[in-house]
């Protein structure tokens, strides 16, 4: 059985990320990349699929507190046993350039017998490596082999047991032991051992100056904060790509088939994130990330993608693993991801919206970026009236998704304002056509006016999540008659009975799969923030609360909530989560009038052309 997924901490170094288990097992890591192969999988398997435990062997042991240290990804356990306690501490070294795992162990009281298992497996749980073991300068060392990896473990000694290694030390009063995990190409020299105390107190140093730019957001501060310090862990420092979440196959249905590789960038999920980093102060990474868009999307425009590899890849074949059992009995367990070859109309819109906020921040275009927005727009016309898969990816028939073609209205907005408003090139009066047109046409194919509500398709008579968003980027005012309509059905159709809304009901839209799959966490926090702009003040915060209280003892949220049996569900930690709870933080400060130093993420209604 795998740990609860809200049992679970990340640690990362802005290239890749371990998640460890309440009871010490690192029980997910790929190497060196979030989207390498894992060399512990144990997460979507058993032990015999990799993992690495740390814990005292005592069978009284408990866990007495589980934090990070203030404001970074250091994680710190105190461990309680009869014979006394220890501090385990645990991060990934930044700024190191090299993809390695720490683990200190500290005395506090009495000796305490630690236990070590290590059971290395590369290649998502399926290559036994070659393992030896040795001294070097006086530290026991194992290393492990197979093919273009290595891994070396310098620690205590272990021994051979049944394809794992496992081992004792004791632990008293004032003493520390290290164990430090370092990943390298099996057809390099062996890294020297790292200066623990160096390395600790830079990563400590580099996260709290990175989170000192984050402002108080009132009663939420340490929820927005942790949000967006998720938010960066998940970026790589190289590239600036930002992967949705560090795990694949994490299932949004138990035992059901909705398991996904999220491990990439999504050109919605970032430009989502670059609003909520530029919205708080962080114009460096919003910089990062476009220029990591230049890249992704170069070359005809006919071949964008809604999502790319960490560098820009564009090949991200979906594939099974059939010896993985999965999380929970979920399978298949899935590396890459077929939605890559899906057209999605809104993608365009989400792009064009962040960077025209990055506009609106006083960043200036260069002689490549507004050229290649202008690409995009050429794109998006290209294919104005396509049907394609929509936001949730849909695997079934293409249809016009209405919020797919107010996106689409979105992505003209934005060029007929940087025509307008920033003096950039481009043919206005085409583009207000162009806009104005889609207006007319979502009005009276998305809007039924039988139902007072947008439905989820043209001519359609369901809901969707995602009509949240029509006021988030100027469509219409958040308190118009049309959107107030929207709201109440979606409440009537969409909210579970602990008052968390689905995307959609799967079971009456075709999306290709069995119906079933839990609250998605995002569309609850943009109820919030619909609340919170349309005068539902009570509302917006009695939801929030309860949103925020979802998020585990470390401030992290998975993808969906099953409220009814108290269990995160789905990838995890999740990008889109976290963003959308710093906007509804956000949405709630400026409702209550309280001083914000952020600008509104609310977009003027668009003037008539």
């Amino acid at each position: 059985m795998q740990s609860p997924i809200k049992d679970y901490a990340l640690v990362s170094d802005l290239h890749t990320g371990a998640l460890i288990s309440r009871d010490g097992s690192v029980d997910w890591l790929c190497m060196p990349r979030f989207d390498s192969e894992s060399v512990f999988a144990a997460m979507l398997g058993t032990p015999d699929h990799g993992r690495w435990l740390l814990a005292p062997e005592s069978p009284t042991a408990a866990v007495v507190s589980r934090t990070y240290i203030h404001s970074t990804f250091v994680l710190q356990t105190h461990w309680k046993t009869d014979e006394g306690e220890v501090l385990v501490t645990e991060f990934m070294p930044v700024t190191d350039r090299r993809a390695n795992v720490v683990r200190r162990i500290q005395g506090l009281v009495g000796t305490v017998t630690m236990r070590q298992e290590v059971q290395i497996r590369f290649g998502y749980g399926e290559i036994l490596p070659w393992v030896s073991q040795g001294i070097e300068d006086g530290v026991p060392v194992l290393l492990a082999i197979a093919g273009p990896d290595a891994l070396l473990l310098r620690g205590p000694r272990l021994r051979a047991a049944d394809h794992r290694h496992e081992g004792t030390f004791p632990v008293a009063t004032g003493a520390v032991v290290d164990l430090e995990l370092v990943w390298y190409p099996s057809h390099r020299e062996t890294p020297s051992a790292l200066d623990i105390d160096d390395a600790l107190d830079t990563t400590i140093t580099y996260w709290r100056a990175w989170a000192a730019s984050c402002v108080d957001d009132g009663r939420y501060t340490d929820a927005v904060r942790r949000s967006l310090l998720v938010l960066r862990a998940l970026t790589h420092e190289d590239t600036g790509g930002i992967v949705a979440a560090p795990t694949t196959s994490l299932p949004e249905q138990f035992g059901g088939a909705r398991n996904w590789d999220y491990r990439f960038c999504w050109l919605r999920d970032a430009a989502l994130t670059l609003e909520a980093m530029m919205t708080h102060g962080f114009a460096d990474e919003a910089l990062e990330w476009r220029n990591w868009l230049l890249r992704a999307v170069a070359g005809d425009p006919e071949d964008l993608q809604i999502m790319y590899g960490l560098a820009g890849e564009r090949r991200l074949p979906e594939r099974e693993l059939g010896y993985l059992p999965g999380y929970a009995g979920s399978t298949p367990v899935r590396v890459g991801n077929g939605a890559v070859g899906q057209y999605q109309a809104d993608v365009v819109g989400e792009v064009m919206v962040a960077l025209e906020k990055l506009r609106g921040h006083g960043i200036t275009e260069d002689s490549f970026s507004w050229p290649l927005q202008r690409a995009l727009l050429t794109f998006a016309e290209n294919h104005l009236d396509d049907r394609d898969h929509g936001i949730w990816e849909m695997r079934g028939e293409l249809q016009h998704f209405t919020h797919s073609r107010v996106m689409m209205w979105a992505a003209f907005d934005c060029a007929v304002r940087a025509v307008r408003d920033h003096g950039l090139s481009g043919p206005l009066d085409h583009w207000i056509g162009l806009r104005d047109g889609l207006r007319t046409e979502i009005l009276e194919r998305g809007f039924d006016h039988g139902l007072n509500s947008f439905t989820q398709v043209y001519d359609g008579g369901e809901v969707d999540a995602s009509l949240l968003q029509l006021p988030q980027v100027g469509f219409l005012d958040y308190d118009d008659p049309m959107m107030l309509g929207t709201v109440e059905r979606i409440e009537q159709h969409l909210l579970d009975p602990h008052g968390l809304l689905l995307r959609y009901r799967t079971g009456e839209s075709d999306d290709g799969l069995e119906p079933g799959e839990h609250p998605f966490l995002a569309c609850s926090f943009w109820l919030v923030e619909q609340y919170a702009h349309s005068g539902r003040l009570d509302d917006a915060t009695r939801l929030m609360d309860q949103l925020v209280g979802y998020s585990n003892e470390l401030g992290l949220l998975s993808e969906e909530y099953d409220a009814e049996n108290g269990r995160m569900a789905g990838n995890y930690p999740q990008a889109f989560s976290h963003l959308a709870l710093v906007r509804a933080a956000d949405a709630l400060q400026m409702a209550r009038g309280e001083t914000n130093p952020h600008e509104s993420l609310a977009r003027e209604e668009p003037e008539t052309d």
